[in-house]
C-alpha cells in the first residue's frame, strides 16, 4: 500500500499553498486554483472559475497522491511521518523531474538525513529570482524534517561535552594533599599528628565541595 501523508502534514501543506477560491495566474503564468491546483484530469482550471474550500481540499489530496508516489518510488531509506510530510510538501512544490535529479535525493539515499534541510534551502528561486514565500516554505519544511530529532547545523552547533570536574587539578590537588596528610599522620608520633591530619582533611574536603558546587552552577 502506498504511504500517504498524515492529516497534520496536509494541514501544513494547506498553510504553505494558501487557499484561493478564484482561479489566478501563478508566478509561472499558469492558471491555478484552490491549494495550488493546476489543470489535470481531475479538474481543469478555467479563467474566472470559483470553487469551495472543501473542493479545493479534495483536489489537494488527489494532487498529493502523485508526490506521495514519487517519494515512495524514489526514496530508498526509511522516513518518519514528519520527514515524509516534509518531502511531500517539497516534491509537490518542485515536481518529480527536479527532485529525481537533486543532490538532496542522492544524499538522502546514502543515509545523510542531516543534509536535507540545507539542500531544501537551495530551492528558493523562481525564474532566477529568490522568492520570500519559498524561503519561508523551505525553512518550515526543514524545521518539520528535524522535528523530534537533533541535527547540528551552522546556526545551531552541537554543544561540546562538559568536562568531568572530578578530574580537574583544582579538585585533585586538595584530595591528594588530604590523602598524603592521612598517610603521614598514620606514621606520626601520636594523637597530635592525627588531630592535625583530621583538620587538614576536613578543610580539603570542604574546599573541594565548594569548588564542585560553584563549577556545576557555572556550567548550567
Amino acid at each position: 500500500m502506498t504511504r500517504e501523508v498524515t492529516a497534520a502534514g496536509i494541514a501544513m501543506i494547506k498553510g504553505f499553498e494558501g487557499f484561493k477560491a478564484k482561479a489566478y495566474l501563478d508566478t509561472g503564468n499558469v492558471l491555478t486554483i484552490g491549494y495550488g491546483h493546476t489543470s489535470d484530469s481531475n479538474y481543469v482550471v478555467k479563467a474566472g472559475a470559483v470553487i469551495t474550500e472543501a473542493k479545493a481540499e479534495e483536489l489537494l489530496r488527489l494532487d498529493l497522491r502523485e508526490a506521495e508516489e514519487i517519494i515512495n518510488r524514489l526514496v530508498k531509506v526509511s522516513l518518519n511521518d514528519n520527514q515524509f510530510a516534509a518531502l511531500v510538501s517539497f516534491v509537490f512544490n518542485i515536481g518529480e523531474k527536479q527532485f529525481r535529479g537533486s543532490t538532496l535525493l542522492k544524499k538522502l539515499n546514502k543515509g545523510d538525513y542531516a543534509s536535507v534541510p540545507a539542500e531544501m534551502a537551495k530551492w528558493v528561486n523562481d525564474n532566477g529570482k529568490k522568492i520570500t514565500g519559498l524561503v519561508n516554505r523551505r525553512n518550515a519544511e526543514g524545521g518539520l524534517w528535524v522535528k523530534g530529532s537533533f541535527v547540528s547545523s551552522a546556526s545551531v552547533p552541537a554543544a561540546p561535552p562538559k568536562a568531568n570536574i572530578l578530574t580537574k587539578p583544582e579538585v585533585l590537588m586538595p584530595a591528594a594533599t588530604a590523602a598524603g596528610t592521612v598517610i603521614a599522620a598514620a606514621n606520626g608520633p601520636g594523637p597530635i599528628a592525627y588531630a592535625i591530619g583530621a583538620v587538614i582533611v576536613i578543610g580539603a574536603a570542604v574546599a573541594a565541595f565548594y569548588f564542585i558546587r560553584l563549577t556545576l552552577q557555572a556550567s548550567r
